[in-house]
């Protein structure tokens, strides 16, 4: 019994032993067939998809909708990756495109819009699926020029943006190498798993490079890695840039520096032939139109009489559009496309009408949360007043933390959208200011110029110097222990007067950049910092030496007969 029960115990070992050595030879032919090349194959994870859309390579997470010409691309996607200022209105169900040069605006479920004040017919209409907003791919090529390329069997979809580069390539066999396919490889790794098994002769885009691996997309979608001494370089395609040529006008301008008086207008029409010479002025900006009501109704006191004047003496005229700084009537103007659209088309006509050079916004007492809406319609109006050959710019205010006077504007972007940001750099200290003191001190000026060019970045030759011509006498007078501070605001030619009638001598103050001068009246001490050639001068050579776009001035009354002969140094 013994000796059968160890014969067993033999029998079981080596049983045991077999099995150990065939474990290890399975182990050692799977290292094999890996380390020789994985034979395994995976599936791309987007395969299911109907139209999967890629740009660069990559998956963006998003499908079209159709085929052919009537492709949908998901708005969300134009927007994060096209245009992230593509807006969609869902009271009206309207989809609108705006850059320097176009205007386009869709409705829901209709293939006829509008580009540039014109009809225009897309052979599909922008849709609402699932939820999310589809627009046409002919809208979005019509505007941004993207390319895409549809492979008629797997759905797939691969997007480009104008001014994007690709390197083209085709498969080639390695010397020696027997297979007629090459391996495109999940990973660049000869370990990783096979996405498609590529034949030789197949077009590829080279998206990039790792090591001696090219990151590679096939027509059909699939995107995978190939050794690079497996693919033939071959031309580069480069998707055409959307044209953004300047304009007539815009040309005009370009290295002349802007010489700009404002028109302050109010009951009575200004008569020019009543005015100074202006030597060097070359814009006038004649505060003409207004926005009055929550309909977006502009009101206009354009006198054509001064417009041909202006015309004969080689000014341009930029007539000024308020919103009547009014910020309910901000508020509902500015609320939807439609009421955006009729302030755009009324500036346009009475520009037309009026012969205008340019429009000129001054938007001002304007909620925070109204300020996008403003940022809007100015992207709205641009496409348009390039159209008709209009310079356009907008008054900003220097940057602080006022809601209703500087927080609302976005000057990063009105700078990128605007020919000209004109920087109304006065009311340091404001006409209720508890506080006496200048209008606009040099270093004050300087600094709130600069801040706009470095934090905003918007270029220097789109910085328009806004400089005051007008200052205040500023009243101190004792009141039950206290000091009240009142002020009134007075032109170049009255404070000369003061400084006559009172026999002052002004002192320069190094500090503000300014000539100053005090004195005391009916026993109320006046304060008054003054704006003169000095000043001015001064002024001019800080905007020449930020390299700025020009100068504007507030306003044309308030100067004296010697203030455009400093002014004009601008030009030279």
């Amino acid at each position: 019994m013994a000796r059968n029960h160890s014969r067993r115990r033999r029998k079981r070992s080596r049983f045991k032993g077999a099995a150990s050595l065939l474990l290890i030879a399975a182990i050692i032919c799977a290292i094999t067939v890996v380390w020789y090349g994985n034979p395994l194959h995976e599936k791309p994870d987007w395969q299911g998809s109907v139209r999967p859309i890629f740009m660069k390579g990559k998956l963006t997470g998003y499908e079209a909708q159709s085929s052919g010409k009537n492709i949908l691309m998901p708005l969300k996607l134009i927007q994060g990756q096209i245009d992230p200022t593509i807006r969609y209105e869902d009271d009206s169900q309207t989809v609108i495109m705006a850059t320097r040069q176009s205007l386009l605006h869709m409705n829901v479920s209709k293939t006829q819009g509008e580009l540039n004040g014109k009809t225009y017919t897309s052979s599909a209409a922008p849709q609402i699926i699932s939820g999310e907003v589809y627009v046409p791919i002919e809208a979005v090529r019509e505007v941004y020029g993207i390319s895409i390329h549809e492979d008629p069997v797997t759905g797939a979809v691969i997007l480009m943006k104008a001014g994007e580069k690709v390197r083209l390539g085709s498969v080639e066999k390695k010397d020696g190498q027997q297979d007629a396919r090459i391996a495109l490889r999940k990973e660049a790794s000869s370990l990783s798993f096979i996405l498609a098994d590529v034949s030789q002769q197949t077009k590829v885009r080279i998206w990039s490079q790792q090591g001696d691996w090219y990151f590679v997309q096939l027509d059909n979608g699939y995107a995978g890695y190939i050794k690079s001494d497996c693919i033939s370089e071959g031309e580069e395609l480069v998707i055409p840039s959307v044209k953004d040529d300047l304009s007539i006008s815009e040309k005009h301008w370009q290295g002349k520096p802007v010489n700009l008086a404002w028109e302050a207008v109010y009951n009575r029409r200004p008569d020019p032939s009543k005015f100074d010479p202006m030597p060097g002025v070359n814009v006038v900006s004649p505060t003409w139109f207004s926005v009055v009501d929550h309909e977006g109704t502009v009101e206009s006191k354009a006198d054509p009489a001064y417009v041909s004047w202006a015309h004969r003496k080689g000014i341009e005229v930029w007539g000024l559009l308020s919103n009547s700084f009014n910020p309910e009537i901000t508020t509902e103007a500015l609320s939807t496309f439609e009421r955006r659209k009729s302030i755009v088309d009324q500036m346009i006509s009475l520009a037309q009408e009026n012969d205008l050079d340019g429009i000129n916004i001054d938007f001002e007492n304007v909620h925070t949360k109204d300020g996008p809406n403003v940022t809007q319609f100015l992207r709205e109006l641009k496409p348009m007043a390039r159209e008709h050959d209009l310079i356009l710019s907008i008054d900003v205010t220097p940057k602080s933390q006022s809601e209703m006077w500087s927080a609302f504007l976005d000057r990063k972007s009105l700078g990128a959208i605007t020919d000209y940001l004109m920087v109304m750099a006065y009311d340091e200290h404001w006409a209720a200011s508890p506080k006496a003191g200048s209008v606009a001190s040099l270093p004050w000026t300087e600094a709130s110029i600069k801040r706009i060019l470095q934090e905003d970045e918007v270029p220097p030759q789109k910085v328009i110097l806004g400089i005051p011509l007008y200052t205040r006498v500023w009243s101190e007078t004792p009141k039950e222990g206290k000091i009240k501070v009142t002020s009134k605001s007075i032109g170049m030619e009255s404070a000369a007067e003061i400084v006559a009638q009172f026999k002052l001598k002004p002192k320069f103050r190094a500090s503000e950049g300014q000539n100053y001068v005090e004195y005391t009246e009916d026993g109320v001490v006046k304060k008054i910092w003054l704006e003169d050639q000095i000043s001015l001068k001064a002024r001019v050579e800080l905007a020449q030496s930020l390299n700025l776009g020009g100068i504007g001035v507030w306003s044309r009354s308030f100067a004296d007969k010697n203030a455009w002969i400093t002014l004009k140094e601008i030009i030279k």
